[in-house]
């Protein structure tokens, strides 16, 4: 980015659903300043648009910039951005197929003036579309990314990248991008100062390419942000794919996230190996965000060999991924199989649908332990609510939806989160992240080394020190300052 955009707090954020903890807006504000006061810098509340409960848990608004009235208001959210950072999706690729404007676009085809904003297969290839071109199309579904569909009594190949429910913009139209500034500028006058890129890299639709992250896509991404900027708000890019081009995606934006990060702590911790975890610290980017778990699935795209550029390694090799894959179903029992890829609707080619906490077979110290890495990794963590309550794979709620990504995105009621949050691992957890937002080493430099099965972090600020020491083979731990234990893998240090 060649502005000036304005800095936000890099302590720890929560990202949550707003009607899965808390119930509502206000619900989930009296959370953070109630008894996960102290542990938190901001919130990334997930989608709360009308609906929040669409066919893709909010991810496919009719009207963004309405909050769904069953969860508050636009001052519900200006009330919970007071003395915190909000992150908000701007969700630039598509739109609901019952939105009003594309409802338009049904009833009386290109008549509508609606009709250029959404993309159709002639849109992109308006002298047809050859195999090869089809072919190349980058989709993290199986099979094309058009539905058929009806358009003022016309039959046309509508460009839908996720689902049928979901209708892609041409963002290249002035009334898609009036749009998107439209989302923009209500989100920021609520006090919204980090906006989420959802599923950007596919607006970049151009003929001869992958249709993903393309030069399109680089530019549409660099003027939200110059549009962002001007309204006191930075953009955190949402982008799957090989690390090394998540390190060219960093170059051009403001934040990216470290989806690398995820597999290859699981990796660390179940196959007692660091040497992946060694050589991503060596090259990852900055200026990220650092997850364990979201409302997704566990990413192995990220590690795995570059699907739009063979014979580019990943940081894990096949076999690796594999055993990795395989290792996560057995912690879970089996629970995490039945909700990815064939076994569950909302296939994804690249995810694991499982919590991290059943990812490590509900194993307190091992989950703590991936947690204190994340902390300690430069970068700004989020952490997910169902991450910080450790829970578990919810079966009941994948067999109501037959949604796999349901298992990690339980709905909380108030007697659950209070029994959570009195659980050790819960307890530790906030203490970590509680440290991590407050103490003032977290604001030099850091400095890892391992050795074999064992790692050191150690973030240093003037004559002030925080460590982390561990060994992945039985996940043993200590947190030091100076001579002092602030945490181990029994408990946290008696203040």
């Amino acid at each position: 980015m060649s502005d000036h955009p304005p800095t936000i707090a890099d302590g720890p954020q929560l990202i949550a659903y707003a009607d899965r903890l808390g119930g509502d807006l206000a619900g989930l504000r009296e959370l953070l300043d109630g008894p996960l006061a102290g542990a938190f810098d901001g919130v990334h509340v997930l989608p709360f648009f009308d609906p929040y409960d669409g066919a893709d848990a909010g991810f496919d608004p009719r009207d963004h910039t309405t909050v769904d009235p069953r969860l508050g208001d636009w001052d519900a959210v200006r009330r919970l951005s007071e003395g915190r950072l909000v992150m908000a999706d701007v969700i630039v690729n598509h739109v609901s197929a019952d939105s009003p404007r594309f409802a338009d676009v049904r009833e009386r085809g290109d008549a509508s003036p609606w009709a250029p904003m959404f993309l159709t297969l002639s849109s992109v290839f308006p002298e047809g579309a050859t195999e090869e071109d089809l072919a190349g199309i980058y989709r993290p579904r199986p099979g094309l990314p058009f539905t058929l569909m009806t358009l003022g009594g016309r039959r046309r190949l509508v460009w839908t990248t996720f689902t049928s429910e979901q209708i892609d913009l041409d963002l290249r139209q002035p009334q898609a991008w009036d749009y998107v500034a439209s989302v923009i500028d209500t989100m920021t006058r609520a006090g919204v100062r980090l906006l989420r890129l959802d599923a950007v890299g596919y607006t970049g639709k151009e003929p001869g390419t992958s249709c993903f992250m393309t030069p399109s896509t680089y530019a549409l991404t660099d003027r939200i942000a110059r549009y962002a900027h001007e309204r006191d708000a930075r953009v955190l890019v949402e982008v799957h794919g090989h690390y090394l081009q998540q390190v060219e995606i960093a170059q051009a934006v403001d934040l990216v996230y470290d989806f690398a990060l995820p597999p290859i702590v699981l990796h660390a911790l179940t196959a007692g190996d660091l040497a992946p975890l060694e050589r991503w610290l060596a090259v990852r980017p900055s200026n990220t965000v650092t997850v364990l778990d979201t409302h997704d699935g566990i990413g192995v795209v990220d590690v795995g060999e570059s699907d739009l550029r063979p014979g580019e390694p990943g940081l894990l090799a096949p076999a690796q991924i594999d055993a990795l894959v395989e290792r996560i179903h057995a912690n879970s029992e089996g629970t995490s199989r039945r909700a990815t890829g064939a076994a569950a609707s909302n296939l994804d080619l690249y995810q694991v649908n499982c919590t991290f906490y059943d990812a490590l077979g509900g194993d307190d110290r091992r989950f703590l332990l991936a947690r204190l890495i994340q902390l300690f990794v430069p970068g700004i963590p989020q952490v997910y609510y169902v991450g910080l309550l450790a829970g578990n794979n919810d079966m009941d709620l994948l067999a109501a939806t037959g949604v796999g990504r349901d298992v990690n995105r339980h709905r909380y009621v108030a007697g659950e989160v209070e029994e959570a949050l009195e659980r050790p691992v819960v307890r530790a957890q906030l203490e970590a992240l509680r440290l991590r937002r407050t103490h003032p080493a977290f604001g030099g430099e850091c400095r890892w080394v391992m050795d074999g099965t064992r790692g050191t972090a150690t973030w240093r600020a003037g004559t002030g020190s925080v460590e982390l020491s561990f060994d992945v083979s039985d996940a043993t731990f200590q947190v030091r300052e100076g001579d002092r234990v602030l945490m181990s893998d029994v408990s946290p240090a008696e203040a």
